[in-house]
């Protein structure tokens, strides 16, 4: 179920730059499912998902479909360590502020890889490659703010939703 969520929801923001929400989907997972499956769903979503992307399939490039599938893989993983901070009942502005934090952090390491797939895959040497990244990573701010965004206003609402569906 996760799994189709975080790809539909992905087709259907796809022609919005830098704003996603396969991210959010993928860490829910992770929350609700624990570490290991949360990982698993992260592989799988974003393998299916750029695979499957009409704009242009992540399977002509193997290193970047290896880079996504490890950083959403990592998403899902991390979930799973804040299965206990998302049964909060009360959702405070530092609660919000360390979700929107986590947002930024597994959105940066996700663009960090896939920013280094190809140069590194390419033999670039470390000069640069670190250019490359450099250029690359500003590119990605916007991606990194709406995650920020999404984790600290629109997570919290899922997480109380699921958590009272589970005292059913």
């Amino acid at each position: 179920m996760f799994v189709a969520l975080a790809v539909g929801s992905g087709f259907a923001l796809l022609m919005v730059p830098n704003v996603e929400l396969i991210t959010a989907v993928v860490f829910t997972a992770g929350v609700y499912l624990g570490s290991r499956w949360g990982f698993v769903v992260g592989a799988v979503a974003e393998f299916v998902f750029s695979a499957a992307n009409p704009l242009g399939s992540g399977l002509v490039f193997p290193p970047m479909l290896v880079a996504q599938v490890l950083g959403m893989s990592i998403v899902g993983a991390v979930g799973g360590a804040f299965g206990r901070f998302a049964q909060a009942d009360n959702w405070s502005l530092i609660r919000r502020s360390v979700l929107g934090i986590v947002g930024v952090i597994l959105t940066f390491q996700f663009d960090a890889l896939t920013t280094l797939s190809y140069p590194v895959s390419a033999g670039f040497p470390l000069a640069q490659t670190s250019v490359i990244f450099l250029m690359g990573i500003g590119f990605t701010f916007l991606h990194q703010l709406t995650n920020a965004v999404i984790f600290a206003t629109a997570l919290p609402q899922v997480f109380t939703r699921l958590r009272e569906r589970r005292k059913l």
